[in-house]
């Protein structure tokens, strides 16, 4: 009698450690998809942004005055960098005011500077 105990016993274990095995197997690959919809993503991020960036730019070789010719816009998250070299102070204040009524930009930091050419 104590021999059948200890074979059910001992199928109630070996079921257990089957079944952790299963589901662990199982997380595994879960856990290796979750990169690439990760890298998906940061396409996605990285797309935008430069779409955004794009949007800027256009946006202040619109305004009257600016010349966009050595200024860089970086975008990132909403978050837009201009950076580069304009002939007067004017310029520096008009593309910030351009760059900040573009949708989608959430702050402007305006590292411009005036260069006499």
């Amino acid at each position: 009698m104590k021999s059948v105990d200890f074979l059910k016993a001992l199928s109630g274990v070996v079921a257990v450690v089957v079944a952790c095995n299963v589901y662990a197997q199982a997380s595994g690959a879960d856990t290796t998809a979750a990169p690439a919809a990760a890298t998906t993503s940061a396409k996605t991020v990285k797309k935008a942004d430069r779409q955004l960036g794009r949007k800027v730019r256009a946006a202040i070789s619109k305004a009257q005055g600016v010349d966009v010719s050595n200024i860089s816009v970086r975008a990132r998250g909403g978050a837009v960098t201009l950076t580069g070299s304009v002939p007067d102070q004017g310029q520096i204040d008009k593309a910030g005011a351009a760059a900040q009524g573009v949708a989608g930009v959430t702050s402007v930091s305006n590292k411009l500077s005036v260069v006499q050419q």
